[in-house]
């Protein structure tokens, strides 16, 4: 047996200071005469940018600048086109225009009287609201007011003329049997309806803008879907016009391509024309303003 005892190994012990760090938890709650500072008042507010009349966000591409310029001035140029059209087929081919005393050249009102009405004033109407963007909200909303109250007398003068003509003819002719005669009693109803929404939620309601604003946003679509759908309506009601009175006044005439047949034509491809690009235009995303963003702030 050895003599010697084995002595044990001596324990490493770490050597690092103790942690004193006390837990939050640990802590004392901070004196009375602390002063705390609420959350709320932590926070940093930014400010908010606020929409200007001549400020638009809606930025044009070169190409969408291009395009909007193109439709821009086709439109006017049909929508005067298609007035000056049917101005020049009553004057010179039906001899212009009476009242009662003449119920031949008083019919003649009918179709300018209308024309005026559903087509050039409608549309410009439209064209001014939906795509203007030099000038402030507000204008464009009263030039939209302003246009489509121009086109009422025109309709109701229209819608008299051809009644009292009718009526005063010998023998007198019936009323509201064709097809043109029942679409245009639905576009002037579609038209009617139109404006005194347009006139109720746009301009009266105004007097309580905060409170009506989010209900006169939701008609914004509504609106204008109507819009396109009556002026879609007067295009194809004067389209059955047109074919009617041709084949009534011109007879076998109108199949020889007669002179008056052909403006007759030629009017009736540039309401063909302005339904097609009227809709587009206005349908057309990059093309228009959006009236839903910032109605309160614009109005």
């Amino acid at each position: 047996m050895d003599s010697k005892m084995e002595m044990a190994p001596i324990a490493e012990f770490d050597k690092s200071p103790e942690d004193t760090t006390t837990t939050m938890d640990d802590l004392p709650p901070p004196p009375a005469s602390a002063v705390s500072i609420p959350l709320s008042e932590t926070k940093i507010e930014t400010p908010k940018k606020h929409r200007h009349y001549d400020e638009d966000e809606d930025t044009l591409s070169c190409g969408h600048w291009c395009e909007y310029i193109l439709v821009v001035v086709l439109s006017s140029l049909l929508l005067l086109a298609s007035l000056v059209l049917v101005l020049f087929w009553a004057l010179y081919y039906r001899k212009g225009f009476a009242w009662n005393e003449n119920p031949t050249k008083q019919f003649n009102l009918h179709p300018t009287l209308m024309v005026a009405g559903f087509i050039s004033f409608s549309g410009f109407s439209m064209l001014l609201y939906r795509i203007s963007r030099c000038c402030r909200k507000l204008y464009a909303k009263l030039f939209h007011m302003i246009f489509h109250a121009l086109a009422i007398p025109c309709v109701v003068l229209g819608f008299i003329a051809v009644w009292d003509s009718r009526n005063l003819a010998d023998p007198p002719l019936p009323n509201f049997y064709s097809m043109h005669s029942w679409m245009g009693f639905v576009t002037m109803g579609l038209f009617a309806f139109q404006f005194v929404v347009g006139f109720f939620s746009f301009i009266i309601l105004l007097c309580c803008e905060g409170a009506t604003a989010a209900f006169r946003a939701s008609l914004v679509p509504v609106h204008a879907s109507f819009g396109i759908i009556t002026f879609m309506m007067a295009v194809a009601t004067c389209l059955t016009g047109l074919t009617e009175k041709a084949f009534i006044e011109l007879g076998d005439e109108y199949s020889k391509f007669s002179e008056e047949g052909i403006i007759i034509n030629a009017l009736a491809m540039v309401l063909v024309a302005l339904g097609i690009l009227i809709s587009y235009t206005v349908r057309r995303e990059p093309l228009r303003v959006d009236s839903t963003k910032f109605i309160s702030e614009r109005l």
